[in-house]
């Protein structure tokens, strides 16, 4: 996900801090009745009976009615996914959201009219309830289907966009072209320096062992030697060559 920097007025701050705390009212509601089950019970409300739910509750509370239905649905969902990732394992189990550290929003369905850019550096993002809001055009916006909104604790506005990832093609994956292996790869280097090894192997005297003994004392010394040209060849001292006229 790409987040760029919010810059909303003073009126649109209002209103996504309104959007904010019917997500936290939304979630937390659902906590509430999942904290209220337990093995032998009947199984907690899923996310169809929790949007009737919400329905009948913007119908009956006229200040949940002013936010946006889409991002009170959408928290809905959120929180459907939370348990189902916890339940197969791979999440945690879902918390309370508090005012001032879990400040946040998402919204769905994007169309591409809803981003559009101003200038090299500004853009402005369509928001419901809130208009066209500014933010900071730092890089290339991808084709997202979803945003997400959040505010951190210096108080700072921040949007989040989620786009499907192009994805990557490999060797064999080409359009019209066979995978083939390649003899100038890593596998014909190795081959190269395994037979290096085999030629040379006729020249050398001694076990391994013996030759690390007899390059311990030159590794030893390189630190001590002066900075300067030569330091390396001065520490190690005389190579030894391999002697002529054998096989």
């Amino acid at each position: 996900m790409s987040r760029y920097r919010l810059e909303p007025t003073l009126a649109q701050e209002t209103i996504l801090a309104r959007h904010c705390a019917h997500a936290r009212y939304v979630w937390n509601l659902a906590i509430e009745q999942y904290s209220w089950w337990w093995p032998g019970r009947d199984h907690a409300p899923g996310y169809c009976v929790q949007a009737a739910q919400l329905t009948e509750a913007r119908a009956a509370f006229g200040w949940l009615a002013d936010g946006s239905q889409v991002v009170q649905q959408q928290a809905l969902r959120d929180f459907t996914q939370a348990m189902a990732s916890y339940f197969a394992g791979t999440h945690g189990k879902p918390t309370w959201r508090k005012a001032g550290h879990n400040e946040g929003f998402r919204n769905v369905a994007v169309k591409p009219a809803h981003v559009r850019r101003l200038s090299r550096n500004v853009g402005q993002v369509w928001i419901p309830k809130a208009g066209w809001v500014r933010f900071r055009w730092s890089r290339t916006v991808p084709a997202a289907r979803s945003y997400r909104v959040t505010f951190d604790r210096a108080g700072r506005w921040h949007i989040a966009f989620a786009a499907i990832p192009h994805p990557h093609l490999g060797p064999g994956d080409r359009p019209g072209r066979r995978h083939r292996p390649r003899s100038g790869g890593l596998g014909g280097v190795i081959h190269r320096r395994t037979a290096a090894l085999s030629r040379s192997a006729p020249y050398r005297t001694g076990t391994a062992s013996a030759a690390a003994a007899q390059a311990g004392p030159c590794q030893e010394g390189l630190p001590r030697t002066r900075t300067g040209q030569g330091r390396d060849r001065a520490a190690q001292g005389p190579r030894s060559r391999p002697a002529q006229g054998l096989g």
